[in-house]
């Protein structure tokens, strides 16, 4: 697939596929240190440790794998005593008659320098590295839309906790207990886990906390103001995330705050409306803060702090939570297989905060929503 995308190019990456997601998808082999992958007009190859060659020949993807111990030794028969990885490289390189790279806007300067010093020309793409990582086939689709169920289902559960939960002086108890972000949290981790997912800075924020988007929450969860569920896990088993957010509200919401909802998902349904192959992000992120202001909530710096909508849209998801393309102030073309979130927030201190968020599949005349869960402001 990528090297029909990529055919004209020499792609060299030296990373580990545990954290770095090009290198995965790449290789379809997932390890928790770093090793070597070129791309050549021709073929695909890995060079591997003894530890890892022959687990890599059973599950990666690549044209062939390579022990790195043969070719560290064929390096010394060239009369480097100590060869450093990247003279074994370079022995690779000439075998593949290669004298000029592409490599990641990421890819280690030393080993790049060292390169550039054994005469091989570099040349740095930026990402999206692989343009097709962002057209997602019917099983990646599939692997998303898995962990997007594992979320509905925690998120579920972790509702039922703010179902049974009693208001005693404001504050939310469990079991006589103090419900707190951090509890919440722990328990859909746990949920998540059982699901074969890995979910980590999940956020659970409740009134004021909520708004500053990224903040993860903390302390008592209290009655009758907003609480952002922003969950984003990742499949611990096919590696693929998902993301979701709802806002509700233990007990009864303040009409400011019933409006402020109401608006935030007029925002999200426009959004996902306007979602199609060809359409600009740019334009859909301006025409939804075009009607909050309409409906006369600004942006901007008020005291010192950020208050509206003073984030994007929305951005995609797959082997990253954050990944092409986006739904913002930069100018994105969206195109059929992408999988990208919609989710339009307003947040003002003194009325509340509200952020909606749904994953959709781009399609040619419109999106197919991945996302299922109810959207409720009041929870009894």
């Amino acid at each position: 697939m990528e090297k029909e995308k990529n055919q004209k190019l020499n792609v060299l990456m030296i990373a580990c596929s545990e954290t770095d997601a090009n290198m995965y998808y790449a290789t379809n082999f997932l390890a928790p240190d770093n090793f070597i992958y070129l791309q050549t007009n021709e073929r695909s190859f890995l060079l591997m440790s003894d530890l890892e060659v022959d687990r890599a020949r059973a599950q990666s993807k690549v044209d062939e794998v390579l022990s790195y111990s043969d070719y560290e030794i064929r390096t010394k028969k060239k009369g480097i005593d100590r060869p450093e990885l990247i003279d074994v490289v370079k022995l690779l390189l000439e075998e593949q008659k290669v004298d000029a790279l592409t490599v990641p806007s990421n890819f280690p300067l030393e080993y790049g320098d060292a390169l550039r010093a054994r005469g091989v020309k570099l040349s740095i793409k930026r990402e999206p590295f692989f343009e097709r990582r962002a057209i997602k086939t019917p099983e990646e689709v599939s692997a998303i839309r898995t962990t997007q169920i594992a979320i509905e289902e925690a998120v579920d559960e972790a509702f039922d906790l703010l179902r049974q939960a009693e208001i005693v002086g404001g504050v939310l108890y469990l079991d006589g207990a103090v419900l707190t972000s951090k509890s919440v949290r722990r328990h859909l981790h746990r949920s998540l886990m059982e699901k074969e997912c890995i979910g980590q800075h999940t956020i659970i924020a409740c009134g004021v906390d909520a708004c500053d988007p990224h903040n993860e929450g903390s302390g008592p969860l209290r009655a009758n103001e907003p609480i952002i569920f922003d969950v984003f896990p990742r499949s611990a088993e096919n590696r693929y995330f998902a993301d979701m957010s709802r806002t509700v509200v233990k007990g009864k919401a303040t009409d400011g705050l019933k409006r402020l909802y109401d608006t935030v998902l007029e925002g999200q349904e426009l959004g996902i409306k306007r979602v199609r192959a060809g359409a600009h992000g740019k334009e859909i992120h301006e025409e939804i803060m075009a009607l909050f202001e309409g409906r006369g909530y600004r942006t901007g710096k008020v005291n010192g702090r950020m208050q509206g909508f003073f984030h994007g849209t929305g951005h995609g998801v797959g082997l990253d939570i954050h990944e092409p393309p986006r739904i913002s102030k930069g100018d994105w073309v969206l195109q059929r297989g992408e999988v990208v979130t919609v989710e339009p927030g307003l947040y003002y201190p003194e009325i509340g905060a509200v952020r909606i968020e749904d994953m959709v599949l781009v399609e040619e005349n419109g999106c197919k929503n991945l996302t299922t869960f109810p959207k409720v402001l009041e929870i009894k």
